[in-house]
């Protein structure tokens, strides 16, 4: 099969895939640049919307791009491209996080079928913050998310109850401090929208999800954050038990630089996208991971996992809705005229 023709509609296709990724207060913090003529997409930061609160590194930062790096890879597989992608390929450009270059297919190389298995869930993917039931995920399904993280160069794994059980008491330490830093108050409160919302960034309250009533769900509360910012939520809101043991999964690499940060953010896309296709809705779980001390608490010693990058809760529940997106318009510039 012939590869998808590269102008500016193919390129806006590749872009919309990618900022469906997930990233920190869904603050979107990248800008593409497409070489028609090249065929390379080039995947940058936009320190305009960088955390410095509680992102001071751009850790978080990097995941997100990397997150979007994946959706864009397999947006390309699944319109017939082959793709190879250097990270942090000019140490003069540090904004320039990634660059994907597309070729056509060869009867020896075809594209990444794998990957482009997993586009038709790109758009179907939200974090879920609502309870999720008590029906065990199967170890095959499991095991699924473990090879979708290996495949990008990550480690997954399911902490065992009493490794969990400390992973949440460190999620609620660092509600606390959140709740104590007026800095990282703020910031929350900049990437949250009060009904009704308007805004194409951040979190909108018809995606906040119930306050959590009774259960160990470890669920940011994004109504929380706004409303010591003096938003109000959104009207109706109600509270609701969570599930008691929720399924925990930790993301790690075995490195903590950036370009590791990158992969994780591939990785972290893939296996949310391998969850989506199985069924599971999840929601990511960074509160412990934005504090250093206690992120170098939530790695457990008797396992592989490394550097972690990032805390998931899996399971079956309601599927999140759509969060907003920026307009096509800020985050794609085209140069150059079709290969031809």
């Amino acid at each position: 099969m012939a590869a998808r023709a590269l102008d500016a509609t193919g390129a806006a296709e590749l872009v919309h895939a990618a900022t469906a990724a997930p990233s920190m207060h869904n603050a979107q913090p990248w800008h593409f640049r497409c070489h028609l003529g090249h065929r390379t997409v080039e995947i940058r930061a936009d320190p305009e919307r960088a955390l410095p609160a509680s992102d001071p590194d751009r850790r978080a930062l990097h995941l997100g791009c990397g997150a979007a790096t994946c959706n864009l890879r397999a947006a390309a597989a699944a319109a017939g491209w082959r793709t190879g992608t250097v990270l942090l390929p000019d140490p003069d450009d540090p904004l320039l996080l990634a660059v994907v270059r597309l070729t056509e297919p060869t009867p020896d190389a075809d594209p990444d079928a794998a990957l482009a298995g997993l586009e038709p869930q790109i758009a179907r993917r939200h974090s879920s913050r609502w309870p999720f039931t008590d029906e065990p995920v199967p170890s095959e399904d499991l095991a699924d998310l473990v090879e979708a993280a290996r495949a990008e160069g990550a480690d997954l794994v399911f902490p065992d109850a009493w490794h969990a059980a400390s992973l949440l008491e460190l999620v609620r330490d660092a509600e606390l401090r959140d709740a104590e830093t007026p800095e990282r108050a703020e910031e929350l409160a900049r990437w949250t929208h009060p009904w009704p919302d308007t805004a194409d960034e951040g979190v909108p309250g018809y995606a906040y999800g119930p306050r959590r009533r009774d259960g160990a769900a470890p669920v940011r509360d994004f109504a929380g954050g706004a409303g010591r910012a003096g938003h109000a939520g959104p009207p109706g809101r109600s509270s609701v038990a969570f599930e008691a043991r929720p399924t925990i999964a930790l993301l790690g690499t075995a490195h903590d630089r950036p370009a590791d940060w990158l992969r994780a953010g591939q990785a972290l896309e893939r296996v949310l996208l391998a969850a989506t296709r199985a069924g599971l809705v999840a929601s990511l779980t960074s509160q412990a991971l934005e504090w250093s001390d206690l992120r170098a608490l939530v790695r457990d010693p008797l396992t592989d996992v490394g550097q972690v990058q990032m805390m998931l809760r899996v399971g079956y529940g309601p599927r999140g809705p759509t969060t907003p997106r920026r307009p096509m318009s800020e985050v794609l510039e085209i140069v150059g005229n079709p290969l031809l």
